[in-house]
């Protein structure tokens, strides 16, 4: 699967395990992964530095951390992103509101789906 072929993508994700995974899954698909990172301090230096053309967030982040600082950062940039989380879309803050949730477990098709559809719509296709 070369879908992603060269697109940036950074991982924001502080467990391992699913962090390991992501960034295996969207290799297979030839993304350029960037991360993964689990602070959102480290997030934002990577946006700033490494300019990804797409994101990939888990909402609960380490030390309660929420990555609703990253998706706010993205959103000012241009950046489309993919909320992957197993909280309920309604419950999440308006800083989602452009991106587009992807619902834990999913396939490795659904996250490639998803993120060549935010690609292709921009942020706030939802």
């Amino acid at each position: 699967m070369s879908a992603l072929r060269g697109v940036r993508v950074l991982v924001v994700e502080n467990d391992e395990m699913n962090a390991m995974l992501l960034g295996m899954q969207l290799e297979q698909a030839g993304a350029d992964v960037i991360g993964p990172v689990g602070a959102v301090e480290d997030a934002v230096r990577l946006v700033k530095e490494r300019e990804p053309q797409l994101a990939v967030l888990d909402y609960r982040l380490g030390e309660g951390q929420t990555s609703e600082p990253i998706a706010l950062l993205l959103g000012d940039r241009g950046i489309p992103f993919v909320l992957a989380t197993g909280a309920v879309a309604d419950t999440m803050p308006a800083a989602f509101r452009n991106g587009y949730i992807l619902t834990k477990p999913y396939l490795a098709e659904d996250l490639v789906r998803t993120l060549i559809s935010a690609r292709s719509a921009g942020p706030a296709g939802n």
